[in-house]
Protein backbone atom coordinates (compact mmCIF):
# COMPACT_ATOMS: atom_id res chain seq x y z
CA UNK A 1 0.00 0.00 0.00
CA UNK A 2 1.51 3.27 -1.05
CA UNK A 3 1.01 6.77 0.50
CA UNK A 4 -1.64 8.86 -1.18
CA UNK A 5 -0.33 12.07 -2.53
CA UNK A 6 -2.30 15.33 -2.42
CA UNK A 7 -2.66 16.66 -5.87
CA UNK A 8 -4.57 19.85 -4.95
CA UNK A 9 -3.37 23.38 -5.76
CA UNK A 10 -0.54 24.69 -3.57
CA UNK A 11 -1.39 27.70 -1.33
CA UNK A 12 -0.48 31.10 -2.68
CA UNK A 13 2.62 32.57 -1.04
CA UNK A 14 2.08 35.49 1.44
CA UNK A 15 2.94 38.88 0.10
CA UNK A 16 5.88 40.29 1.94
CA UNK A 17 5.12 43.40 4.05
CA UNK A 18 7.55 46.13 4.99
CA UNK A 19 7.67 47.75 8.43
CA UNK A 20 8.36 51.09 6.72
CA UNK A 21 4.98 51.18 4.92
CA UNK A 22 1.52 51.45 6.51
CA UNK A 23 -1.28 49.18 5.60
CA UNK A 24 -4.91 50.28 5.32
CA UNK A 25 -5.83 49.38 8.91
CA UNK A 26 -2.86 51.25 10.37
CA UNK A 27 -3.66 54.32 8.29
CA UNK A 28 -7.27 54.22 9.47
CA UNK A 29 -6.22 53.86 13.11
CA UNK A 30 -3.71 56.73 12.84
CA UNK A 31 -6.30 58.94 11.13
CA UNK A 32 -8.79 58.21 13.94
CA UNK A 33 -6.17 59.10 16.54
CA UNK A 34 -5.34 62.34 14.73
CA UNK A 35 -9.03 63.30 14.61
CA UNK A 36 -9.39 62.60 18.34
CA UNK A 37 -6.41 64.87 19.07
CA UNK A 38 -7.92 67.55 16.86
CA UNK A 39 -11.27 67.28 18.68
CA UNK A 40 -9.49 67.66 22.01
CA UNK A 41 -7.55 70.68 20.80
CA UNK A 42 -10.73 72.30 19.47
CA UNK A 43 -12.48 71.67 22.80
CA UNK A 44 -9.60 73.29 24.68
CA UNK A 45 -9.59 76.30 22.35
CA UNK A 46 -13.36 76.74 22.74
CA UNK A 47 -13.01 76.59 26.52
CA UNK A 48 -10.18 79.13 26.46
CA UNK A 49 -12.21 81.39 24.17
CA UNK A 50 -15.17 81.49 26.54
CA UNK A 51 -12.83 81.96 29.49
CA UNK A 52 -11.22 84.97 27.81
CA UNK A 53 -14.65 86.38 26.90
CA UNK A 54 -15.79 85.99 30.50
CA UNK A 55 -12.64 87.58 31.91
CA UNK A 56 -12.80 90.51 29.49
CA UNK A 57 -16.49 91.06 30.26
CA UNK A 58 -15.89 91.07 34.00
CA UNK A 59 -12.91 93.42 33.82
CA UNK A 60 -14.57 95.78 31.34
CA UNK A 61 -17.78 95.97 33.38
CA UNK A 62 -16.13 96.11 36.80
CA UNK A 63 -13.14 98.39 36.15
CA UNK A 64 -15.25 101.61 36.32
CA UNK A 65 -16.14 100.76 39.93
CA UNK A 66 -12.52 101.44 40.92
CA UNK A 67 -12.71 105.06 39.72
CA UNK A 68 -15.06 107.85 40.66
CA UNK A 69 -15.67 111.49 39.74
CA UNK A 70 -14.55 113.95 42.39
CA UNK A 71 -14.38 117.73 42.82
CA UNK A 72 -10.98 118.79 44.12
CA UNK A 73 -10.85 122.33 45.50
CA UNK A 74 -8.86 124.24 48.09
CA UNK A 75 -11.33 125.75 50.52
CA UNK A 76 -10.51 128.19 53.30
CA UNK A 77 -13.00 129.01 56.04
CA UNK A 78 -12.14 131.89 58.35
CA UNK A 79 -13.11 132.15 61.97
CA UNK A 80 -15.50 135.00 61.19
CA UNK A 81 -17.25 132.99 58.46
CA UNK A 82 -17.53 130.00 60.78
CA UNK A 83 -19.05 132.06 63.59
CA UNK A 84 -21.49 133.74 61.21
CA UNK A 85 -22.56 130.41 59.67
CA UNK A 86 -23.18 128.91 63.11
CA UNK A 87 -25.54 131.81 63.91
CA UNK A 88 -27.72 131.13 60.87
CA UNK A 89 -31.01 129.28 61.19
CA UNK A 90 -30.20 127.07 58.18
CA UNK A 91 -26.57 126.33 58.91
CA UNK A 92 -26.10 123.75 56.13
CA UNK A 93 -27.31 126.26 53.55
CA UNK A 94 -24.87 128.85 54.91
CA UNK A 95 -21.91 126.50 54.50
CA UNK A 96 -23.12 125.54 51.03
CA UNK A 97 -23.20 129.20 50.03
CA UNK A 98 -19.62 129.66 51.19
CA UNK A 99 -18.57 126.65 49.14
CA UNK A 100 -20.36 128.01 46.05
CA UNK A 101 -18.50 131.30 46.40
CA UNK A 102 -15.19 129.46 46.62
CA UNK A 103 -16.11 127.43 43.55
CA UNK A 104 -16.98 130.54 41.57
CA UNK A 105 -13.68 132.13 42.59
CA UNK A 106 -11.77 129.05 41.44
CA UNK A 107 -13.53 129.13 38.06
CA UNK A 108 -12.83 132.85 37.66
CA UNK A 109 -9.15 132.26 38.37
CA UNK A 110 -9.19 129.67 35.56
CA UNK A 111 -10.77 132.21 33.22
CA UNK A 112 -14.14 130.47 33.07
CA UNK A 113 -17.66 131.60 33.90
CA UNK A 114 -20.49 129.28 34.90
CA UNK A 115 -23.80 129.56 36.70
CA UNK A 116 -23.36 128.01 40.14
CA UNK A 117 -25.97 127.95 42.88
CA UNK A 118 -26.82 125.89 45.93
CA UNK A 119 -29.38 123.70 44.18
CA UNK A 120 -26.99 122.85 41.34
CA UNK A 121 -24.27 121.92 43.83
CA UNK A 122 -26.68 119.63 45.68
CA UNK A 123 -27.53 117.87 42.42
CA UNK A 124 -23.86 117.51 41.52
CA UNK A 125 -22.28 116.78 44.91
CA UNK A 126 -25.08 116.22 47.38
CA UNK A 127 -25.43 118.26 50.55
CA UNK A 128 -21.88 119.52 50.64
CA UNK A 129 -22.79 122.09 53.31
CA UNK A 130 -23.40 119.36 55.85
CA UNK A 131 -20.03 117.73 55.09
CA UNK A 132 -18.20 121.04 55.51
CA UNK A 133 -19.99 121.74 58.77
CA UNK A 134 -19.13 118.33 60.22
CA UNK A 135 -15.51 118.67 59.11
CA UNK A 136 -14.88 122.02 60.77
CA UNK A 137 -16.88 121.13 63.88
CA UNK A 138 -14.70 118.05 64.35
CA UNK A 139 -11.45 120.04 63.96
CA UNK A 140 -11.62 123.81 64.47
CA UNK A 141 -7.84 124.07 64.12
CA UNK A 142 -8.37 123.96 60.34
CA UNK A 143 -10.10 127.34 60.41
CA UNK A 144 -8.18 130.00 58.52
CA UNK A 145 -6.06 127.39 56.72
CA UNK A 146 -6.51 126.16 53.14
CA UNK A 147 -7.90 122.64 53.12
CA UNK A 148 -7.85 120.43 50.01
CA UNK A 149 -11.29 118.84 49.73
CA UNK A 150 -11.99 115.90 47.40
CA UNK A 151 -15.76 115.52 47.27
CA UNK A 152 -17.40 112.68 45.30
CA UNK A 153 -19.86 113.65 42.60
CA UNK A 154 -23.34 112.16 42.28
CA UNK A 155 -23.88 108.87 40.48
CA UNK A 156 -25.40 110.57 37.43
CA UNK A 157 -22.49 112.98 37.09
CA UNK A 158 -20.16 110.03 37.44
CA UNK A 159 -22.18 108.26 34.75
CA UNK A 160 -21.75 111.31 32.50
CA UNK A 161 -17.97 111.05 32.83
CA UNK A 162 -18.05 107.31 32.17
CA UNK A 163 -20.42 107.53 29.20
CA UNK A 164 -23.53 106.00 30.80
CA UNK A 165 -25.33 109.36 30.76
CA UNK A 166 -25.39 111.59 27.68
CA UNK A 167 -27.04 114.87 26.83
CA UNK A 168 -29.35 113.07 24.41
CA UNK A 169 -30.62 110.56 26.99
CA UNK A 170 -30.72 112.83 30.06
CA UNK A 171 -34.10 114.05 31.23
CA UNK A 172 -34.47 116.83 33.79
CA UNK A 173 -35.19 115.48 37.27
CA UNK A 174 -34.48 116.32 40.87
CA UNK A 175 -31.24 114.33 40.55
CA UNK A 176 -29.75 116.13 37.54
CA UNK A 177 -30.83 118.67 34.93
CA UNK A 178 -29.53 119.16 31.43
CA UNK A 179 -28.25 122.64 32.29
CA UNK A 180 -26.10 121.12 35.04
CA UNK A 181 -23.95 119.46 32.41
CA UNK A 182 -22.70 122.88 31.34
CA UNK A 183 -21.38 123.40 34.86
CA UNK A 184 -19.90 119.89 34.83
CA UNK A 185 -18.08 120.63 31.56
CA UNK A 186 -16.76 123.91 32.97
CA UNK A 187 -15.50 122.22 36.12
CA UNK A 188 -13.87 119.46 34.06
CA UNK A 189 -12.22 122.01 31.78
CA UNK A 190 -10.86 123.85 34.80
CA UNK A 191 -9.46 120.63 36.20
CA UNK A 192 -11.62 120.91 39.31
CA UNK A 193 -13.81 117.90 38.48
CA UNK A 194 -11.92 114.80 37.42
CA UNK A 195 -11.73 111.02 37.63
CA UNK A 196 -9.76 109.57 40.56
CA UNK A 197 -9.06 106.17 42.05
CA UNK A 198 -11.97 105.07 44.23
CA UNK A 199 -10.25 103.83 47.36
CA UNK A 200 -13.55 104.10 49.22
CA UNK A 201 -14.89 101.22 47.14
CA UNK A 202 -12.25 98.90 48.56
CA UNK A 203 -12.26 100.16 52.15
CA UNK A 204 -15.80 101.50 52.55
CA UNK A 205 -19.12 99.98 53.55
CA UNK A 206 -22.52 99.73 51.91
CA UNK A 207 -24.51 102.92 51.48
CA UNK A 208 -28.16 103.70 50.96
CA UNK A 209 -30.05 102.99 47.78
CA UNK A 210 -29.74 106.67 46.78
CA UNK A 211 -25.96 106.85 47.19
CA UNK A 212 -24.21 104.37 44.90
CA UNK A 213 -21.13 106.57 44.73
CA UNK A 214 -20.42 106.03 48.42
CA UNK A 215 -20.89 102.25 48.37
CA UNK A 216 -17.89 100.11 49.27
CA UNK A 217 -17.16 96.45 49.81
CA UNK A 218 -14.56 96.73 52.57
CA UNK A 219 -16.88 95.81 55.45
CA UNK A 220 -18.14 92.78 53.53
CA UNK A 221 -14.55 91.66 52.91
CA UNK A 222 -13.99 91.73 56.67
CA UNK A 223 -17.19 89.71 57.19
CA UNK A 224 -16.02 87.08 54.69
CA UNK A 225 -12.63 86.96 56.40
CA UNK A 226 -14.12 86.16 59.81
CA UNK A 227 -16.44 83.57 58.26
CA UNK A 228 -13.51 81.83 56.60
CA UNK A 229 -11.67 81.76 59.93
CA UNK A 230 -14.62 79.92 61.49
CA UNK A 231 -14.84 77.51 58.56
CA UNK A 232 -11.10 76.80 58.61
CA UNK A 233 -10.87 76.27 62.38
CA UNK A 234 -13.84 73.88 62.43
CA UNK A 235 -13.90 72.09 59.08
CA UNK A 236 -10.20 71.22 58.75
CA UNK A 237 -9.68 69.26 62.02
CA UNK A 238 -13.16 67.71 62.00
CA UNK A 239 -13.01 66.74 58.33
CA UNK A 240 -9.47 65.33 58.49
CA UNK A 241 -10.17 63.41 61.72
CA UNK A 242 -13.36 61.89 60.30
CA UNK A 243 -11.55 60.93 57.10
CA UNK A 244 -8.67 59.27 58.94
CA UNK A 245 -11.07 57.26 61.09
CA UNK A 246 -13.24 56.13 58.18
CA UNK A 247 -10.32 55.27 55.93
CA UNK A 248 -7.78 53.81 58.36
CA UNK A 249 -9.49 52.64 61.55
CA UNK A 250 -13.25 52.09 61.02
CA UNK A 251 -14.37 48.49 60.39
CA UNK A 252 -16.05 47.80 57.09
CA UNK A 253 -19.66 47.10 57.99
CA UNK A 254 -23.13 48.30 57.14
CA UNK A 255 -22.91 51.20 59.58
CA UNK A 256 -19.77 52.69 58.02
CA UNK A 257 -21.21 52.04 54.55
CA UNK A 258 -24.28 54.06 55.57
CA UNK A 259 -22.06 56.91 56.80
CA UNK A 260 -20.09 56.96 53.55
CA UNK A 261 -23.26 57.05 51.45
CA UNK A 262 -24.68 59.90 53.53
CA UNK A 263 -21.45 61.90 53.22
CA UNK A 264 -21.58 61.54 49.44
CA UNK A 265 -25.24 62.59 49.45
CA UNK A 266 -24.54 65.63 51.65
CA UNK A 267 -21.93 66.82 49.15
CA UNK A 268 -24.72 67.07 46.54
CA UNK A 269 -27.30 68.80 48.75
CA UNK A 270 -28.15 72.35 47.52
CA UNK A 271 -26.56 75.06 49.63
CA UNK A 272 -29.89 76.70 50.42
CA UNK A 273 -30.82 73.59 52.46
CA UNK A 274 -27.85 74.27 54.74
CA UNK A 275 -29.10 77.84 55.08
CA UNK A 276 -32.49 76.62 56.28
CA UNK A 277 -30.75 74.24 58.69
CA UNK A 278 -28.59 77.06 60.06
CA UNK A 279 -31.63 79.31 60.49
CA UNK A 280 -33.51 76.64 62.42
CA UNK A 281 -30.66 75.34 64.57
CA UNK A 282 -28.21 78.17 65.15
CA UNK A 283 -30.60 81.14 65.26
CA UNK A 284 -34.04 79.91 66.27
CA UNK A 285 -32.94 77.08 68.59
CA UNK A 286 -29.49 78.13 69.88
CA UNK A 287 -30.31 81.89 69.74
CA UNK A 288 -26.97 82.88 68.24
CA UNK A 289 -26.80 86.47 66.91
CA UNK A 290 -28.48 86.92 63.57
CA UNK A 291 -26.43 88.15 60.61
CA UNK A 292 -23.21 87.34 62.47
CA UNK A 293 -20.16 85.88 60.68
CA UNK A 294 -20.06 83.23 63.42
CA UNK A 295 -23.40 81.82 62.29
CA UNK A 296 -22.41 82.13 58.65
CA UNK A 297 -19.18 80.26 59.36
CA UNK A 298 -21.06 77.47 61.13
CA UNK A 299 -23.46 77.08 58.21
CA UNK A 300 -20.64 77.05 55.67
CA UNK A 301 -18.74 74.54 57.83
CA UNK A 302 -21.62 72.10 57.53
CA UNK A 303 -21.64 72.63 53.78
CA UNK A 304 -17.86 72.28 53.41
CA UNK A 305 -17.30 69.20 55.59
CA UNK A 306 -18.46 66.62 52.97
CA UNK A 307 -16.12 68.10 50.37
CA UNK A 308 -13.13 68.01 52.73
CA UNK A 309 -13.91 64.47 53.91
CA UNK A 310 -14.21 63.14 50.36
CA UNK A 311 -11.01 64.82 49.15
CA UNK A 312 -9.08 63.76 52.27
CA UNK A 313 -10.15 60.13 51.91
CA UNK A 314 -9.10 60.17 48.27
CA UNK A 315 -5.68 61.51 49.32
CA UNK A 316 -5.30 58.81 51.95
CA UNK A 317 -6.24 56.11 49.42
CA UNK A 318 -3.60 57.39 47.01
CA UNK A 319 -0.80 56.52 49.46
CA UNK A 320 0.58 53.08 48.47
CA UNK A 321 -0.25 50.23 50.90
CA UNK A 322 3.45 49.37 50.98
CA UNK A 323 4.06 52.48 53.08
CA UNK A 324 1.68 51.19 55.75
CA UNK A 325 3.08 47.67 55.55
CA UNK A 326 6.67 48.89 55.86
CA UNK A 327 5.86 50.99 58.92
CA UNK A 328 4.02 48.14 60.60
CA UNK A 329 6.83 45.77 59.67
CA UNK A 330 9.45 47.74 61.59
CA UNK A 331 7.30 47.76 64.73
CA UNK A 332 5.21 50.94 64.40
CA UNK A 333 1.71 50.93 65.78
CA UNK A 334 -1.31 51.54 63.58
CA UNK A 335 -1.58 55.13 64.77
CA UNK A 336 2.15 55.75 64.29
CA UNK A 337 1.98 54.36 60.77
CA UNK A 338 -0.94 56.66 59.91
CA UNK A 339 0.26 59.87 61.53
CA UNK A 340 4.01 59.55 60.89
CA UNK A 341 3.99 58.08 57.38
CA UNK A 342 0.60 58.06 55.64
CA UNK A 343 -0.67 61.50 56.69
CA UNK A 344 2.47 63.46 55.62
CA UNK A 345 2.32 61.84 52.19
CA UNK A 346 -1.38 62.66 51.87
CA UNK A 347 -0.97 66.23 53.13
CA UNK A 348 -0.75 67.92 49.68
CA UNK A 349 -4.10 66.49 48.62
CA UNK A 350 -5.64 67.28 52.01
CA UNK A 351 -4.57 70.92 51.88
CA UNK A 352 -5.67 71.27 48.27
CA UNK A 353 -9.11 69.83 49.02
CA UNK A 354 -9.46 72.04 52.08
CA UNK A 355 -8.65 75.24 50.22
CA UNK A 356 -10.95 74.28 47.35
CA UNK A 357 -13.71 73.71 49.91
CA UNK A 358 -13.00 77.11 51.46
CA UNK A 359 -13.08 78.74 48.04
CA UNK A 360 -16.45 77.13 47.36
CA UNK A 361 -17.76 78.38 50.71
CA UNK A 362 -16.45 81.88 50.02
CA UNK A 363 -18.63 82.17 46.94
CA UNK A 364 -21.89 80.94 48.49
CA UNK A 365 -24.80 83.37 48.72
CA UNK A 366 -28.07 81.49 49.33
CA UNK A 367 -27.34 80.17 52.86
CA UNK A 368 -26.10 83.60 53.96
CA UNK A 369 -29.27 85.33 52.79
CA UNK A 370 -31.39 82.95 54.83
CA UNK A 371 -29.54 83.79 58.06
CA UNK A 372 -29.82 87.53 57.44
CA UNK A 373 -26.35 88.39 56.11
CA UNK A 374 -27.69 90.74 53.43
CA UNK A 375 -25.66 93.59 52.05
CA UNK A 376 -27.27 96.54 53.80
CA UNK A 377 -26.36 95.30 57.31
CA UNK A 378 -22.65 95.87 56.60
CA UNK A 379 -22.62 99.59 57.36
CA UNK A 380 -19.35 99.66 59.28
CA UNK A 381 -16.37 97.73 60.57
CA UNK A 382 -16.69 95.59 63.72
CA UNK A 383 -15.39 96.79 67.08
CA UNK A 384 -12.43 94.57 67.84
CA UNK A 385 -11.46 91.04 66.89
CA UNK A 386 -14.15 89.26 68.90
CA UNK A 387 -16.77 91.69 67.63
CA UNK A 388 -15.95 90.56 64.11
CA UNK A 389 -17.51 87.17 64.89
CA UNK A 390 -20.73 88.24 66.64
CA UNK A 391 -21.59 91.71 65.29
CA UNK A 392 -23.96 91.89 62.29
CA UNK A 393 -22.09 91.93 59.01
CA UNK A 394 -22.33 90.74 55.44
CA UNK A 395 -20.15 88.80 53.01
CA UNK A 396 -18.87 89.60 49.55
CA UNK A 397 -21.33 87.36 47.62
CA UNK A 398 -24.31 88.71 49.58
CA UNK A 399 -23.12 92.28 49.04
CA UNK A 400 -22.76 91.69 45.31
CA UNK A 401 -26.24 90.20 45.15
CA UNK A 402 -27.68 93.21 46.99
CA UNK A 403 -26.07 95.65 44.58
CA UNK A 404 -27.22 93.70 41.53
CA UNK A 405 -30.82 93.77 42.81
CA UNK A 406 -30.95 97.57 43.12
CA UNK A 407 -32.51 99.78 40.49
CA UNK A 408 -29.73 102.33 39.98
CA UNK A 409 -27.43 101.35 37.11
CA UNK A 410 -24.45 102.64 39.08
CA UNK A 411 -24.83 99.75 41.49
CA UNK A 412 -24.24 97.34 38.58
CA UNK A 413 -20.71 98.71 38.31
CA UNK A 414 -20.24 98.10 42.02
CA UNK A 415 -21.50 94.53 41.60
CA UNK A 416 -19.05 93.84 38.77
CA UNK A 417 -16.24 95.44 40.79
CA UNK A 418 -17.15 93.25 43.75
CA UNK A 419 -16.93 90.22 41.48
CA UNK A 420 -13.38 91.23 40.53
CA UNK A 421 -12.37 91.44 44.20
CA UNK A 422 -14.06 88.11 44.92
CA UNK A 423 -12.25 86.46 42.01
CA UNK A 424 -8.95 87.88 43.27
CA UNK A 425 -9.61 86.24 46.63
CA UNK A 426 -10.44 82.93 44.97
CA UNK A 427 -7.37 83.17 42.74
CA UNK A 428 -5.20 83.87 45.78
CA UNK A 429 -6.60 80.85 47.60
CA UNK A 430 -5.94 78.60 44.60
CA UNK A 431 -2.38 79.91 44.31
CA UNK A 432 -1.87 79.12 47.99
CA UNK A 433 -3.19 75.61 47.34
CA UNK A 434 -0.68 75.12 44.52
CA UNK A 435 2.21 76.44 46.65
CA UNK A 436 1.29 74.20 49.58
CA UNK A 437 0.96 71.21 47.28
CA UNK A 438 4.41 71.83 45.85
CA UNK A 439 5.81 72.45 49.32
CA UNK A 440 4.55 69.22 50.91
CA UNK A 441 4.62 66.97 47.86
CA UNK A 442 6.91 63.98 48.13
CA UNK A 443 8.00 61.64 45.35
CA UNK A 444 8.89 57.99 45.71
Amino acid sequence: MTDASFEGAAPAPHKARSLHTQDARTKKRNASEARFKAYGMVAILIGLFFLVVLAVSIVRSGAPAFTRTVVEIDFTLTQEQYDEAEKQLFKTKAYSGLFVNALKLALTEKGLQADVDDTAIERLLGKVGGELREFYRADETKLGKPVAFSLPASSRVDGYFKGRVTRETLEDSRFLELSDLDLVDALAKAGIMKQAFNMAFITGADSGVDNPGGAGIGASVVGSFFMMLVVLVLSLPIGVAASIYLEEFAPQNKFTDLIEVNISNLAAVPSIVFGILGLAVFIQFMHLPQSAPLVGGLVLTLMTLPTIIISTRASLKSVPPSIRDAALGVGASKMQAVFHHVLPLAMPGILTGTIIGLAQALGETAPLLLIGMVGFVARGYPDGFLGGFVEPNSAMPAQIYTWAARADVSFYEKAWGGIIILLLFLLTMNIIAIILRRRFERRW
